[in-house]
């Protein structure tokens, strides 16, 4: 008796089957109750979780490598070592012989290039935040044994090698478009480098397809009368019009940025607001980037546009001679037509420059 009781109160006790949509329920349940401590458990980590500093904006390093043929150099070794302690960042050049060295932070570089048979060389110069540095070219010398030869290249090497990359600079590959430089951290050019600018701009084919076209049209409307007509009324206008283009390129290209000690080229800015590149542009019709590497009043590119229009008193005809206030108009006019180029310079030029990307930009 005793023990079917026992056995009646388990049975009542028991806990009961659960149905399958009970079951079902139950499931959903627990597994609603883990997601939810799961992702507690994570939000709590993620609050808890230092926060990551800002990552400085990443330089880098390109450039093209060549032999004394002028061939490329591929699969050759760049190594740039920048930092204290230091750090090293390689990369290799490619089929062309170029090479970019990426994720570099500020500071100065010390970078080589190795390749078999070829001597090594080393340059040094110095990155700021973000800045996309472009390399003159590099010229291995060949070797009968592998030698590492630290080469330094001067400031004037290195400022010869970016005069030659913007003497082939031309709009639409046929335009000249010498006197802009797309490094901002372009080396200044010493006298010699003034005056070979000029004189590349001055013998150009362009001078003499501009200044027949400007002849011609002189010509055509009967402009300078006093010079006649006929074959020798156009050679004289021709004569005339190119010593303008002679005179007022030396000047403001070369004499007077000498005397001044400024640079005479357009510094490409490519950075910023579109406003504040705008006005940079108007700027430096009145301001110059001087060989120290300070801005100052642009004495030379001023100047140059008046004492062009002074001289050309000189060989024009009597009755067409500009007087004082018409030369100071015409200068005038010269600084805000350079001032409008300069602004088609920093939004339209580059972009129709095929070579412009030997030269890249260099950030603000």
């Amino acid at each position: 008796m005793l023990k079917e009781c026992t056995l009646q109160n388990r049975r009542d006790t028991a806990v009961p089957e659960l149905r399958p949509k009970q079951r079902w329920s139950v499931c959903v349940v627990r597994t609603s109750l883990f997601c939810l401590a799961a992702t507690m458990a994570y939000a709590q980590q993620a609050k808890t979780a230092p926060a990551l500093p800002n990552a400085p904006l990443s330089a880098s390093i390109s450039g093209t490598v060549t032999d004394l043929n002028g061939g490329a150099v591929t699969d050759a070794d760049v190594m740039v070592v920048m930092g204290t302690p230091e750090h090293t960042y390689t990369a290799e050049t490619d089929s062309a012989g170029h090479f970019q060295v990426t994720g570099l932070p500020e500071g100065d570089f010390r970078l080589t290039v190795d390749s078999e048979e070829l001597q090594s060389v080393t340059r040094q110069g110095k990155l700021r935040a973000g800045e996309q540095f472009s390399m003159p070219q590099i010229v291995l010398r060949f070797a009968t044994a592998k030698t590492d030869v630290e080469v330094t290249a001067s400031r004037e090497d290195i400022a010869e090698a970016e005069i030659k990359l913007e003497e082939k600079q031309r709009v639409l590959g046929v335009i000249q478009n010498f006197y802009v430089t797309y490094n901002w951290n372009a080396e200044p050019l010493d006298t010699k480098q003034k005056y070979e600018l000029a004189a590349h701009s001055i013998l150009d084919w362009n001078s003499f397809a501009f200044t027949a076209g400007v002849a011609g049209i002189q010509y055509g409307t009967g402009s300078y009368s006093g010079f006649g007509y006929g074959p020798s009324g156009y050679a004289k206008r021709y004569a005339a019009d190119f010593g303008n283009v002679v005179f007022g390129t030396l000047l403001g290209g070369a004499v007077l940025p000498q005397v001044f000690h400024q640079d005479p080229r357009y510094f490409y800015k490519g950075t910023g607001t579109k406003r504040s590149r705008f006005w940079y542009a108007l700027s430096t019709t009145v301001i110059a980037r001087g060989d120290n590497g300070k801005w100052q009043p642009a004495y030379a590119s001023i100047l140059g546009n008046y004492g062009a229009g002074a001289l050309s008193n000189l060989y024009f005809p009597a009755s067409s001679r500009q007087g004082a206030s018409l030369t100071i108009l015409n200068g005038t006019l010269g600084v805000i037509g350079d001032g409008i180029g300069n602004v088609f310079q920093e939004f339209f030029v580059k972009r129709f420059t095929p070579t412009a990307k030997n030269m890249q930009q260099q950030t603000n």
